[in-house]
């Protein structure tokens, strides 16, 4: 095939872009006038995204393969591809004349359409003149721009809008004997009439703002109780995320489901398994062989002395997905589900068991262990984008999802921290949360339990040993044991 064709149409094309006269860029509030450069292609104003991201301050995510470019403007997300007459901001769909078009990494929109689809959804103050080429807009900078009020049927997200991560500590929310939930954010600037202006649904009436000296404050008027609040921030995109957990009382379809919750199946998932070792001692000892003996050990003492049925996601050295593993959990019925699992850390010195529930991890240490267990998706076969999404925002909805649980699984975590505490002698490092992929999808309270750290010389050679395992599959059988019946009994008062 000859390519020399091809080659001179390229260089036509690429000699047809001829860059224009920029455009001027005043920034009302800021008092600030900057140029925005300009491509001519087939008589039509083109600007790039590049350009673009760097006047509004706003995130730019390219991707050159897929040829694909998004930008996040006051947190709504624009997505942008190459040789397409398509923009979408958000879920809602745009149509320009004109096609966009590539040159090395970035995308060039026409600047006219692009400018009008920017007023009407993002911007209603920004205003383009395309015979002065002159862009002017109002920035008074506001970093907290919005509220959305997501509903769940146990409980509410709020999602706070704003332009940055604030500070650990910066951001704290109460709520109040009057019926009000406040949230204050140090060096929070507020944009108080679009705040003010929130669609409210649910269990949130009304939505006010007030601007004080060093901070900003929201107040959302709740119609009914809460039974408490769980605050995270998430970078992509910028916003403050609060779950609002309703009692379960107040769910009636919860609450005709008591009847069912006797604990009469327990799901035991040893971590790892097959191609997958997990985490290895200095001495050999791999984390998939602690971990299936111990739960064995810990099944058989189950089988042993109650009538709880014992269900494993293993029972041999096999691989299995850690989405399949909660699956196998909710089919099979189960009532409680326990993710056995054996820790390493670069220092060598740490040692312990600990426990994890499931959700945004807030310490480093807690996101690394859980970095580390979820790196198993990389060995999965048919992976899927399940795994991608649950980050963020996301894996706040997943922990939103299993929330009517949270409080049986919190009580099981310190049952379990509290019982291998009396078996063995070993640092008892508490209860802790982070984002586990194995923990997502199970309907039913789960925890995950790490048994010790085989980076550590001296924990490793008492994970070796038969004894030490049994004791602490005595301590976890002992912590199950004391939550059915809690819980058992307080289902009979119900």
């Amino acid at each position: 095939m000859n390519l020399f064709p091809l080659k001179l149409f390229l260089l036509f094309l690429f000699t047809c872009n001829v860059f224009g006269m920029p455009i001027e860029v005043i920034t009302i509030g800021q008092n600030s006038v900057k140029e925005l450069k300009t491509l001519i292609y087939e008589e039509q104003v083109y600007c790039s995204t590049d350009e673009i991201s760097r006047i509004l301050k706003c995130q730019l995510y390219h991707s050159e393969k897929r040829g694909k470019t998004v930008l996040y403007i006051e947190n709504r997300r624009v997505k942008i591809s190459a040789q397409s007459t398509f923009i979408l901001v958000d879920d809602h769909v745009y149509q320009i004349p004109f096609p966009s078009i590539s040159k090395a990494t970035d995308i060039y929109l026409p600047a006219a359409e692009f400018f009008d689809i920017l007023k009407s959804s993002i911007f209603p103050e920004l205003n383009y003149d395309s015979n002065k080429q002159i862009l002017d807009f109002d920035i008074k900078g506001f970093n907290i721009n919005r509220v959305v009020i997501d509903e769940k049927a146990n409980g509410t997200i709020l999602y706070i809008k704003t332009r940055k991560e604030f500070p650990e500590g910066h951001v704290s929310a109460f709520k109040h004997k009057n019926g009000w939930f406040y949230v204050t954010v140090k060096g929070g600037i507020i944009d108080l009439e679009k705040v003010e202006n929130t669609y409210t649904r649910g269990n949130v009436r009304k939505v006010t703002a007030d601007q004080l000296s060093e901070s900003a404050q929201l107040a959302f008027k709740l119609g009914s109780d809460i039974e408490e609040h769980e605050l995270y921030q998430t970078d992509k995109p910028s916003e403050i995320v609060i779950t609002l957990r309703a009692p379960i009382e107040n769910n009636a379809y919860i609450k005709s489901m008591k009847t069912r919750w006797f604990l009469d199946t327990i799901v035991l998932d040893a971590g790892h398994g097959g191609k997958d070792g997990g985490t290895q001692g200095k001495r050999g000892t791999k984390e998939k062989d602690i971990t299936l003996d111990i739960a064995k050990r810990l099944g058989s003492l189950i089988e042993k002395n109650s009538r709880i049925k014992t269900i494993y996601t293993r029972e041999e050295d096999v691989f299995i997905s850690l989405k399949k593993r909660t699956q196998m959990a909710n089919e099979k019925n189960g009532k409680l589900f326990i993710s056995i699992h054996a820790n390493a850390n670069p220092n060598k010195k740490v040692r312990g068991f600990e426990t994890y529930l499931l959700r945004p991890g807030k310490t480093n240490d807690a996101i690394a262990v859980a970095s580390r267990e979820n790196s198993v998706i990389n060995l999965e076969e048919n992976k899927t984008n399940f795994y991608d999404k649950l980050e963020g925002s996301n894996l706040i909805m997943a922990t939103m999802a299993q929330s009517m649980y949270m409080k049986e699984s919190e009580y099981l975590a310190a049952l379990i921290q509290e019982e291998i505490g009396k078996k063995v002698s070993s640092k008892n490092r508490g209860v802790k949360q982070a984002g586990f992929y194995v923990l997502v999808g199970a309907s039913m309270p789960n925890v995950l339990v790490e048994v010790g750290y085989l980076s550590n010389k001296y924990e490793e050679k008492l994970l070796r040993k038969g004894s030490y395992r049994q004791n602490i599959a005595e301590g976890i059988y002992q912590a199950v044991i004391k939550f059915k019946q809690s819980k058992e009994k307080n289902l009979d008062k119900g």
